[in-house]
């Protein structure tokens, strides 16, 4: 009996540890890809056809939604007032984040940068058994061990928030 139980449990326990969730990020499948699928906003009928603005081949349709203004209005803003400039209400803070100066393009250059980084430590990464989390795998010596960070501070004697113990 003990061992019925335990060729059904341990394919479970094992099954249990396939989750990917969000993290693999390459295409499995032939189908459509459903990040690229747009909600779009339901189709009008104009009052006059003749008051219609000309077509813009590659620019914002009348049905096209705006992710960032229905953030914004979920968040209890103004979509309105997204009009790709800075508020007032933020002036303070944009100027203080760029005290030390800003560089141009910077998120282009960041993205150059981590795609060289991810190239450079992909060289034989294609080349597994089993499949793995690639994220982890390129950026596993970059991240941080957040209870040994925390003692870190502690220990240093700064002030540091309520945490959940270490497990």
């Amino acid at each position: 009996m003990r061992f019925a139980a335990a060729l059904f449990l341990i394919p479970l326990a094992l099954a249990g540890c396939a989750n990917d969730g969000l993290r693999d990020i390459r295409s499995t499948g032939n189908g459509p890809d459903e990040f690229m699928v747009q909600p779009v906003k339901p189709l009008e009928q104009p009052q006059s056809y003749a008051s219609l603005p000309p077509p813009t081949p590659g620019q914002a349709n009348l049905t096209d939604r705006s992710a960032i203004a229905e953030g914004i209005a979920a968040f209890g803003g103004r979509p309105q007032a997204n009009d790709g400039g800075i508020l007032a209400s933020d002036a303070a803070l944009v100027q203080q984040a760029s005290r030390l100066g800003v560089t141009p393009g910077i998120r282009q250059q960041l993205s150059e940068t981590d795609a060289e980084f991810r190239k450079r430590r992909s060289r034989l990464t294609q080349f597994k058994i089993v499949p793995v989390d690639r994220y982890n795998e390129a950026y596993d010596r970059q991240a941080l061990d957040p209870d040994a960070e925390a003692a870190r501070w502690r220990s240093a004697g700064a002030r540091t928030p309520s945490a959940p113990p270490a497990q």
